[in-house]
């Protein structure tokens, strides 16, 4: 994946679009010579803040409770957090990039504040009903494809195998499954509180891949090996 033109880099610092078009943000780069480690994926709409129809305004944004304490268990531990997010609202031409990085930096500027710290982000916006470049049928970094968690894999060294991903759709334990994660947990916020989302990802359960249900993102310590 090519660092490339839209957002300017430092060595702290990377925000980029690759050849897929998929948007990403390094924000704690992994150091050369350290073996590849799990991470933690977190969905970020129903997930790690309240769910709103295609959010896009920063003052609309409401951080889920426990959502940063989870972070920083996983941080305390060494462990990569990524977010990994599907943007149809950008495909279907509802909002821009610049809506999104808005967001995205009122909600860092709120994790950080409580001491918690996302390693990475990536955005996919492709949807089948997206409009111009942005229209696919089944775009492999759109969840519950696993393009957006290679990427993190090759960007970061993570060792996917052993990690995990939870969020509010049967799309994010589905991605990871798709990855060949250790597990994905099915959160009861956001789209999650349907019964129908709920046993969609749960059918993903298999003995080479852990599906587990949640009250919400604050319940994660109690069942992920990677915090506990």
């Amino acid at each position: 994946m090519r660092r490339g033109p839209p957002f300017a880099m430092n060595s702290a610092h990377a925000s980029f679009i690759g050849p897929s078009g998929t948007w990403a943000e390094i924000l704690r780069m992994s150091k050369e010579n350290r073996p590849a480690r799990p991470a933690l994926f977190l969905d970020r709409d129903g997930t790690i803040v309240e769910e709103v129809l295609y959010l896009h305004r920063p003052e609309e944004m409401i951080l889920i409770p426990g959502a940063a304490d989870t972070i920083i268990a996983a941080n305390t531990k060494n462990i990569p957090v990524i977010i990994v997010t599907n943007q149809a609202g950008i495909g279907r031409g509802y909002y821009g990039w610049d809506d999104f990085t808005a967001v995205q930096a009122c909600l860092m500027e709120e994790l950080n504040g409580l001491g918690a710290q996302i390693d990475a982000v990536f955005a996919c916006p492709y949807h089948a009903s997206g409009q111009g470049p942005f229209i696919h049928p089944d775009h492999p970094d759109r969840k519950p494809n696993s393009g957006m968690l290679l990427k993190a894999e090759a960007e970061l060294k993570i060792d996917l195998m052993r990690s995990w991903i939870a969020g509010d759709r049967a799309s994010d334990v589905g991605a990871g499954c798709a990855a060949r994660c250790a597990g994905g947990v099915h959160l009861r916020t956001g789209h999650g509180h349907s019964d129908e989302e709920a046993s969609a990802s749960l059918a993903y359960r298999s003995p080479a891949y852990a599906v587990a249900d949640a009250t919400s993102i604050a319940n994660l310590t109690q069942i992920i090996p990677l915090l506990g």
